[in-house]
């Protein structure tokens, strides 16, 4: 079976990555993703960007209230870099060279689709930060949760019940229909890492594709190799 050649497989773990919209589910799945894999004997660490580790945490605050906005698209994307340096040599490198498998809510991408397409942050510059914050590390497949503008918002309306919407949750429908395309580009453009997903059924729905994605993409090149 895959399965058991993968928790066979020695070395190096795998880094798998989330992203999509506000209300896109990341986070339920990732979780939901996690339960399984723990079942198939595999170990697991969670996080997410920005933050993950105590001093991208500290940058999360700082972007989330709303400070990056107040200072730019170029000076925001430095603090996802600043985060993005300490979360990778702090959690995400160590864990994938002790043979966990990584799921994070949002990487690099995220960087692209907001600060790129959105904020029109050079790629010259956002490929400069990228070498410098992670090298060759490349997530090993990227779930694109897909849902549509409004839906994400009702969603992300729910979740926050009376509290305020943060710095990316306040943007109109016109940024997230552009976040959304934006999205889709990535996909499009790296087919063989990134798997785009209709997220808008049921959370146990988008699970069984997730799953299958993921059995498909890795369990089976681990088993193919072993």
């Amino acid at each position: 079976m895959a399965e058991a050649a993968l928790k066979r497989g020695p070395g190096r773990g795998r880094f798998v990555t989330f992203e999509g919209g506000e209300g896109a589910g990341k986070s339920t799945q990732i979780k939901m993703l996690a339960d399984r894999l723990e079942k198939e004997g595999v170990r697991v660490v969670l996080t997410r960007e920005p933050g993950g580790s105590p001093g991208a945490e500290i940058m999360r605050h700082l972007v989330l209230s709303g400070m990056g906005k107040l200072l730019g698209p170029e000076a925001e994307t430095l603090l996802f870099a600043a985060a993005r340096d300490d979360h990778v040599r702090g959690v995400i490198l160590p864990a994938l060279n002790q043979g966990s498998w990584v799921l994070c809510d949002r990487f690099f991408d995220s960087t692209r689709a907001y600060q790129g397409s959105l904020g029109k942050v050079a790629p010259d510059v956002l490929n400069a930060m990228q070498r410098v914050t992670i090298g060759d590390l490349k997530p090993d497949l990227t779930v694109i949760l897909d849902v549509p503008v409004d839906v994400g918002m009702q969603r992300a309306a729910a979740r926050r019940g009376s509290g305020a919407p943060d710095r990316f949750e306040s943007e109109d429908a016109k940024f997230h229909q552009g976040l959304r395309n934006a999205f889709h580009r990535i996909a499009a453009d790296e087919p063989k890492r990134c798997v785009l997903i209709d997220a808008e059924g049921s959370a146990d729905s988008v699970s069984h594709v997730v799953w299958d994605a993921v059995r498909e993409r890795l369990f089976t090149a681990v088993a193919a190799a072993s």
